[in-house]
């Protein structure tokens, strides 16, 4: 992110304060440093019977999160879209590194504006979602 001055810019991240092995605990994918995220993930066993791994002149592996994201915004949007929408939960680390990976590769601004929605919660004041099930 060093080279990517407005990294930050859409969370209000304070770059001052990220320090090198730092963990953000919201962040469920294997990285070292709070700065770190993954363009290419190396294959794990799990990813073969899927099919979501495949050679690469830098080894097997498969994109990584952020990638995804915006490989699809370019292909089907193009290089910059209107309105980008997700959870809070998204704006960092996830949007910041689609923001900072988007706009380095293309030169262009990423999305033109952001909407970032809370969670709604169950009556007992849990998150509900798909990965929990509701």
């Amino acid at each position: 992110i060093a080279s990517f001055p407005s990294y930050g810019s859409l969370s209000h991240l304070d770059r001052g304060g990220l320090r090198a092995g730092t963990r953000v605990a919201a962040d469920k994918y294997d990285k070292e440093s709070v700065s770190d995220f993954a363009l290419w993930k190396k294959a794990q066993p799990a990813d073969e019977p899927l099919g979501a791994a495949w050679d690469a002149p830098f080894g097997r592996g498969r994109p990584g999160w952020h990638i995804e994201c915006s490989a699809m915004s370019k292909r089907y949007l193009g290089d910059t879209f209107d309105i980008h929408c997700g959870g809070i939960d998204l704006m960092f680390p996830h949007h910041e590194n689609e923001i900072a990976q988007s706009e380095a590769a293309n030169h262009k601004p990423f999305a033109r504006v952001w909407l970032h929605s809370e969670h709604l919660a169950d009556a007992t004041g849990e998150k509900m979602s798909k990965s929990a099930g509701g």
